[in-house]
């Protein structure tokens, strides 16, 4: 079992910042990708960010320019820093994780519980 626990959320005022961070525990042999999943209200859930183990990323075009996500191999965690947030930001952001349990198997996929993200005068 793979868990990722999130932590940053909050309410913003448009225009602030918030930093979410996630981090991966269990039976972990490696973690390809980390990624930011958002989904707001009657919308489906959407790709904010990814980053591979190598470093690659990955944004949504919306996000880019106003967010960074980062990562930490040797910690397992994942981070996304969001600047200039907007009130179209507001959703529930998921963390996701895609590895490997064991070096022979099996592959896993994981996802966090949520965090709320508000951005609201």
């Amino acid at each position: 079992q793979v868990q990722l626990v999130e932590s940053g959320g909050g309410l913003v005022q448009p225009g602030g910042s918030l930093r979410l961070s996630c981090a991966a525990s269990g039976s972990i042999f490696s973690i390809n990708d980390m990624g930011w999943y958002r989904q707001a209200p009657g919308k489906q859930r959407e790709l904010v960010a990814s980053v591979t183990s190598g470093g690659r990323t990955n944004y949504a075009d919306s996000m880019k320019g106003r967010f960074t996500i980062s990562r930490d191999n040797a910690k397992n965690t994942v981070h996304l820093q969001m600047n200039s947030l907007k009130p179209e930001d507001t959703a529930v952001y998921y963390c996701n994780a895609v590895g490997r349990v064991y070096s022979w198997g099996p592959d896993f996929g994981s996802w966090g519980q949520g965090t709320q993200v508000t951005v609201s005068s």
